[in-house]
């Protein structure tokens, strides 16, 4: 029997969570659907450290998520970006700009419990968990027997956006009059909808664990870039920093197998910051990095969020907060023209609005890894000159915060 719902998000990651909390509310009927059993949603396993702009904190306040991620939280009070070898340096201080925090920090193991938490009282969703998308079908039916039906109307069957679902002990089938693909880089759904993607492999792996510095980092956040990549220390709470070290992936095998003193030595050597030597690490984790960008963010009752529509470069740590804002201006769009959430004039307004945003913030991602890789001694020098000029110059600096932030002004 196929159950019929007003969105399907395909996606249980932080984006389609946070998805999930800002519609379910609105009186849509929901439905999340997710590779993981439940228990396991929560991501313990994930050693990651997200620095969340200050937009992204409001947002998921307004989504009643930060109240229970709060406790755990840091602000970013400063931030303090050099390159390695060069004389520049860019330091972006909230107090500057009458502001408490720029942002904060949160593990995302922290983060995806909030998310939880906050799931699990929200009236009007469905959770389907652990179910694996087989089938997609738009513009056509399935049959019973999950054959494709090429005149709907004929069947019986409405043209909406069809999923066969495999849940361990059977199958289900639903349907949506929206379907929302958050199902990450690799998205089945995206392929699925035809649409296709832009592809770049930085041949770089963030090696990301949790640190102890020799002295407290009093809220400041430090970005570094390198000749094998940036690398960056986020503050965490009780002075505990998350570090995200670049490395070359056929050297992160080197990395990863160093004891602990000599890991921490390296890295510290690297990312030299006035917080001395870095004392105790935890697990390290892997995470190759790669740029995909998908070519169109809309298909017939359908729409590509999150890592399935834009994964970047960690440098500048916008990954997330992009995604978030893929979330609000969606739910924005929905309650504004929401009669039919999978409307076509809708569809196309939603990726116009998003249109700039995500080509401006991938662009200046890809550019950054560009302007920091190792090359030339003059592009050495340029990219000095250009940190000291940058530190120098209100306006610019005050632009960068505010998009760092993750306004535009």
């Amino acid at each position: 029997m196929q159950q019929a719902y007003d969105i399907a998000i395909v996606g249980g990651g932080l984006v389609g969570s946070s998805l999930a909390c800002a519609l379910a509310p609105l009186g849509w009927r929901v439905v999340q659907v997710e590779a993981l059993p439940p228990r396991a949603l929560e991501p313990a396993w994930d050693e990651r450290n997200f620095a969340l702009s200050r937009r992204s904190v409001q947002a998921l306040d307004s989504l009643g998520v930060w109240a229970h991620a709060a406790a755990e939280a840091h602000p970013i009070r400063r931030v303090h970006m050099t390159s390695r070898g060069d004389f520049g340096a860019v330091r972006i201080r909230a107090d500057d700009y009458g502001l408490d925090a720029l942002g904060h920090t949160v593990p995302a193991r922290v983060l995806g419990a909030a998310l939880e938490t906050r799931l699990a009282a929200l009236p009007n969703l469905d959770r389907i968990a652990p179910a694996r998308v087989t089938q997609v079908v738009c513009g056509r039916g399935l049959s019973p027997d999950g054959a494709a039906q090429t005149d709907p109307e004929a069947s019986g069957l409405r043209s909406l956006p069809q999923l066969r679902l495999d849940v361990g002990e059977g199958e289900r089938l639903i349907e949506a009059r929206l379907l929302v693909a958050a199902d990450g880089t690799d998205s089945f759904v995206r392929e699925a909808l035809g649409i296709g993607a832009d592809r770049h492999d930085y041949a770089q792996t963030a090696i990301v664990a949790t640190v102890m510095p020799e002295r407290p980092h009093d809220g400041t956040a430090y970005e570094r870039f390198t000749d094998t990549g940036p690398i960056a220390l986020l503050p965490l709470a009780q002075d505990r920093a998350g570090l995200v070290w670049t490395v070359a992936s056929d050297d992160a095998a080197r990395v990863l197998a160093l004891d602990d003193a000599a890991f921490l030595a390296e890295a510290g050597a690297r990312m030299a910051t006035p917080l001395g030597r870095l004392r105790r690490v935890g697990r390290r984790q892997e995470w190759p990095l790669r740029q995909l960008v998908a070519q169109s963010l809309i298909a017939p009752r359908a729409v590509v969020v999150g890592n399935a529509a834009q994964t970047l470069h960690p440098i500048g740590a916008q990954g997330f907060n992009l995604g978030l804002r893929d979330v609000l201006a969606l739910a924005e769009a929905l309650v504004e023209r929401g009669m039919d959430p999978g409307d076509d004039a809708l569809l196309r307004d939603y990726a116009f609005a998003r249109r700039d945003d995500r080509a401006v913030t991938a662009q200046a991602s890809h550019a950054l890894v560009r302007w920091f890789a190792p090359d030339r001694e003059l592009l050495r020098l340029a990219r000095g000159a250009s940190l000291a000029l940058l530190d120098r110059m209100p306006a610019a600096k005050r632009e960068l915060a505010f998009a760092m932030m993750g306004y535009r002004e």
